[in-house]
């Protein structure tokens, strides 16, 4: 899907978390198709097959300090900065080890990545928009570290477009709901589970990947450009129902 109403020509993109088919990768695709020059990063050695040749790709742990640094500091412009790296295991997350795993992924590598690009975003006056959840809003119990990770999340993005107002950056954040996506596959095993999702939005369905990059294009877009602080739910209507 094209968003023709979006031109992003000439610009510098970066997707964190995009070498997996799913929300990274679609919004990867949908700044490339507006225009812009995108590099993606993911945990994997390589991006996904279809995009092996459609970006720069590099393999990058975001819960490890150096080498975020020492990538950052490689790149000399960034227009948009995208923090989609993230991960989760619905029913595993109450075991300490594994929920502060979750948390360092999700929301310290989120900080790590937005301040290692702080100067190029201020140089640019650029945009950061952060990937938060439906569940930073209520409770999960088969996902609780993912929650509070995604809730703190949502609280990042505010503290950042306050301090980070002076320079120039816009810092947005976007929600999605219950997306299909590699992900979300495990838990679209459950018939049950599948179906009270569809049950419960009013739009009927579960989102697409393809869902969410168009917000997050309209986020990073001059028709944002009084946008800073806030955090769009994409769920369908989820969080209403």
């Amino acid at each position: 899907m094209k968003h023709s109403r979006f031109e992003f020509d000439g610009a510098e993109v970066l997707v964190v978390g995009a070498s997996r088919a799913g929300i990274g990768a679609a919004i990867a695709r949908a700044f490339q198709d507006a225009g812009a020059r995108v590099a993606i990063t993911g945990a994997e050695p390589e991006a996904a097959p279809e995009d092996r040749t459609r970006f720069a790709y590099t393999q990058l742990d975001v819960t490890d300090g150096e080498t975020v640094r020492d990538f950052a500091a490689r790149r000399e412009r960034l227009d948009v900065l995208v923090n989609c790296a993230a991960i989760t295991a619905r029913g595993e997350e109450m075991a300490p080890d594994f929920f502060a795993h979750v948390v360092n992924v999700n929301l310290h590598g989120t900080f790590r990545m937005a301040e290692a690009f702080h100067a190029q975003l201020k140089a640019a006056k650029g945009v950061l928009v952060n990937i938060a959840s439906m569940y930073a809003t209520f409770g999960s119990p088969k996902n609780p570290a993912y929650g509070a990770s995604k809730a703190a999340v949502v609280q990042l993005t505010k503290s950042l477009a306050i301090a980070w107002a002076g320079d120039g950056i816009r810092v947005n954040a976007v929600a999605p709901g219950f997306v299909v996506t590699q992900q979300s596959a495990r838990s679209r095993t459950d018939p049950a589970h599948v179906a009270a999702v569809n049950l419960r939005t009013p739009m009927g369905r579960w989102g697409q990947p393809e869902d969410i990059a168009g917000p997050v294009l309209f986020l990073a877009s001059d028709a944002a450009a009084f946008m800073t602080g806030t955090c769009l739910a994409i769920d369908g209507g989820y969080s209403v129902g």
